[in-house]
């Protein structure tokens, strides 16, 4: 962005900001503080697979309304966890979400994830892929804490995120349309239109455009490191043709991509520090520059179609949800930091990753508002990973081009060059729950879940044409031997199971309790071409929680407390992987962790003191420590945090409104999300350390009266605070970080249209 636009958007926010203060402290006009304009907005969840008040489920849950998510200015799923205390996301190791600390996070391709993304009642288990790209048209995101698995069709040990998007609407025809810009040419688009079909029917079509500059140096390439282009759609159809049937047919396309790579931090060589320096890169716990021969880069996409059928039996109602969805993974990431002709390590280092995934689920569910309602449901899963891998090198021995090239992705005594896994992990399900209602204080939930799962994975070696990659043709060097076992297959069952009294203790207070277990299943690991098993997860969980409304429902105020006790975890661990000239890399690999516990208290607050003005604050305190871990008999971890996991964290937010003429309002919000200081990498608190730290976002705005046009000025990382978002200790190459476009302010005007 040129300097004077930079500067006139910061003046722009600076004064609206100022003139927004000095309009909250004047009365607001023509306006009465009734209880129907005062009172808090209801939230409905579907926690319990029925429309429910959010206060009358008896489990911790946080809704993220899609309006909240377009006021943060944030725009991919992974910021969830700035809005989310207990939430958090850890990009570099399989890109997984984790929930009151515990998420396992590993580049094995047969692991389950510990937290789940399911969108529109589709669960999104791909691995590297979280199943939504670009955040437009949601109506709500609630993250379901603790395990779940007796509602949901894929068990889940830590939690659920579950995403809704907005239905189509029957009879209703419009439109609506956002654009913004801001600073580091960030550009959004996105627009949703809905059409009416007749009368029955109804069409709903969105789509996305986001990108931005990075703020880090390639120096050598001339081009911007963290970097970022987005972009998609979302089409649903719905039809109602009578009262008893209805059905929706969605279907989804998205692509990301970004130049988001580990640049250095300390440690390195001297001889490669001197390359760094001569060519204007200084590594440092805030350095963002590399100096790669070859640019990094990453590339995902996502697609698929679901059709979700709903027929009413009398009274009760039939769901079924049928599903496939594929995904692409290409990871470029060169490990050099300097031109290759003058030192080279493993400049060559790409991951060609797809999914294919089909699912189905069906589940027959009682009336609501009866003493007894019931929900049971069955459920079926495959989904299918292949990825190719190859990683070649100097390992430091000398510049490239090269006659010989060592490549981790071979085997000694083996002709190829590359890694291939092939994994398939199939699960089938039974599911339900029974609420039986013993008077109007008191009710009692019982769910229970039975899984069969079938794992396998197998290990072949490839030959690629290194020319085309390379421009010259060396001779391969293997690090390391073939694995004994090139395929293997992990078959287990479980059965899991919940219980939850509640006792209404007011109109609007609700006390609650929970018992329930969780499984996840084994699998098959591949390390540094070892054979490495590993069995399967359980955790049993408890929560003690009080869920309230007061002063005629201007005030919410929810707590609770948990505990989680995990069995054979399976954590991501350090190992050693032979380098080929008699040293190692410290890799992660997945292996069990004898025992985990996650404890700790949850809390939130909202409050709508006049109609104009709306103030929440939530936090929460999770000690999550590994009770028992002790690696290869020679490194004892327990006791030590779990990776990603800060023990406390909170967020607050406001937002206020008010008319100041008879055609324009003004609107401001502000929010801001504080963690404290944890580490990245289990067991290793002195190098991958990350202090606490807090984002600020503000965004003030004028709309019309018929609210069809909004606009004004945002600023997101108001204080433009710096923090890393994963370390590793990469081999010669010293300590790496990568770091994330929200570690930097990010300021610039939108306006929104709706017609």
């Amino acid at each position: 962005m040129p300097r004077r636009a930079s500067k006139t958007i910061h003046s722009f926010l600076a004064a609206s900001v100022s003139g927004c203060a000095i309009l909250a402290a004047q009365p607001a006009v023509a306006q009465t503080d009734t209880g129907a304009n005062v009172q808090l907005d209801e939230i409905v969840v579907t926690a319990q697979r029925r429309m429910e008040s959010s206060q009358d489920v008896p489990v911790s849950i946080q809704t993220i309304t899609g309006d909240a998510i377009a006021k943060s200015g944030y725009t991919d799923v992974t910021d969830l966890q700035y809005m989310a205390p207990g939430v958090q996301y850890d990009p570099t190791q399989g890109a997984a979400f984790q929930i009151r600390g515990v998420g396992t996070t590993s580049f094995d391709f047969s692991n389950a994830k510990s937290v789940n993304v399911v969108v529109d009642d589709v669960v999104m288990d791909g691995q590297r892929a979280n199943g939504l790209i670009g955040m437009v048209d949601i109506a709500s995101v609630n993250v379901l804490m603790g395990p779940q698995g007796t509602l949901f069709g894929k068990n889940s040990t830590s939690g659920v995120i579950a995403v809704t998007t907005t239905r189509p609407r029957l009879g209703v025809t419009s439109f609506r349309g956002s654009a913004s810009y801001g600073e580091h040419d960030e550009r959004i688009l996105n627009a949703t239109v809905n059409l009416p079909l007749g009368q029955y029917a109804a069409l709903r079509v969105s789509g996305f455009d986001q990108a931005q500059d990075g703020f880090g140096r390639n120096v050598t390439l001339g081009r911007l490191v963290g970097s970022k282009h987005e972009y998609g759609g979302r089409a649903r159809l719905y039809l109602e043709p009578n009262d008893g049937f209805n059905l929706t047919l969605s279907g989804d396309y998205a692509h990301h991509w970004d130049s988001s790579v580990r640049t250095p931090v300390s440690d390195q060589p001297a001889a490669v520090t001197a390359i760094l320096h001569s060519l204007g890169v200084y590594p440092g716990p805030k350095n963002a520059d590399t100096a790669d021969s070859i640019f990094g880069e990453i590339e995902t996409e996502e697609w698929g179609a679901s059709a979700r059928v709903n027929l009413k039996l009398g009274d009760h109602q039939l769901t079924s949800i049928s599903a496939y969805r594929h995904t692409l993974y290409n990871n470029n990431t060169p490990a050099d930091l300097t031109p290759i002709d003058r030192f080279a390590y493993i400049p060559y280092n790409f991951g060609h990753l797809e999914t294919d995934k089909i699912s189905q689920e069906v589940h027959f569910a009682s009336p609501d508002q009866q003493p007894v309602t019931y929900l049971f449901g069955l459920f079926y899963n495959r989904l299918e990973a292949t990825q190719v891998q190859y990683q070649w090198g100097t390992m430091g021995a000398g510049p490239v081009p090269s006659a010989t090239l060592f490549t981790t992705t071979g085997a000694i005594g083996e002709t190829g060059n590359a890694s291939r896994f092939d994994a398939v992990n199939e699960s089938v399900a039974a599911f339900g729950q029974v609420q039986v209602k013993f008077s109007e204080q008191f009710r009692v939930s019982l769910g229970g879940r039975y899984s069969h799962d079938n794992n396998s994975q197998g290990l072949d070696y490839i030959y690629l044409d290194p020319k085309p990659i390379t421009g010259f043709s060396p001779i391969f060097i293997p690090t390391s031997a073939p694995p004994v076992y090139r395929f293997g297959r992990a078959k287990g069952e479980n059965f899991s199971f919940r219980v939850a009294p509640e006792f209404q203790i007011a109109d609007h207070a609700m006390l609650y309790a929970s018992f329930s277990t969780g499984y996840k299943p084994k699998g098959i690991a591949f390390v540094g071409n070892k054979y490495a098993p590993y069995e399967d997860e359980t955790v049993e969980a408890w929560e003690i929680g009080l869920k309230s409304e007061w002063f005629d429902r201007r005030l919410r105020f929810n707590l609770n407390l948990f505990r989680s006790d995990f069995k054979d975890f399976q954590a991501t661990i350090l190992t050693r992987v032979p380098d080929g000239l008699g040293g190692y890399i410290l890799a992660q690999a997945i292996g069990n962790a004898g025992g985990l516990r996650s404890q700790g208290v949850e809390a939130s607050i909202m409050a709508r003191p006049t109609p104009s003005l709306t103030l929440s604050a939530s936090g929460t305190y999770t000690r999550a420590r590994f009770t028992d871990y002790v690696y290869n008999a020679t490194t004892d971890y327990t006791d030590t945090r779990l990776p990603n996991s800060p023990d406390w964290s909170y967020a607050i937010a406001g937002d206020y409104e008010r008319p100041i003429s008879s055609g324009l309002s003004i609107r401001a919000h502000a929010d801001y999300a504080w963690r404290s200081k944890y580490w990245t990498v289990v067991g290793q608190p002195d190098w991958s350390f990350v202090p606490s730290f807090g984002l600020a976002n503000a965004r003030l705005s004028f709309v019309t009266a018929d609210n069809r046009l909004e606009f004004g000025a945002y600023a997101r990382n108001l204080f433009d605070t710096y923090f890393s978002t994963g370390y590793q200790l990469y081999g010669t190459l010293g300590l790496l970080h990568y770091t994330s476009p929200n570690a930097r302010r990010t300021a610039g005007v939108f306006a929104n249209f709706n017609f």
